[in-house]
């Protein structure tokens, strides 16, 4: 079984990475891209019987900063 996790940065907390990207594009000639937000998706292979329970226990204790970031958990 494998879950996906899926961690971005809250609304309203600068995004710099989101900028840069945001604005190497506007220098090749991407013009459309009104904005850029850039986060992170976590791969886990998981044992048979961990729960989606357990998984987000992950998420708040150690893969997302809860104070700034947000997350999202897929069970695949």
């Amino acid at each position: 079984m494998k879950a996906l996790v899926t961690v971005m940065l809250k609304d309203g907390v600068l995004d710099p990475q989101g900028e840069a990207v945001k604005s190497a594009l506007g220098s090749m000639g991407f013009s459309g891209v009104e904005g850029v937000r850039q986060g992170k998706v976590i791969e886990l292979d998981l044992a048979p019987g961990t729960t989606e329970a357990e998984v987000t226990e992950m998420c708040e204790r150690l893969l997302a900063n809860t104070v700034i970031e947000s997350y999202r958990v897929e069970i695949a």
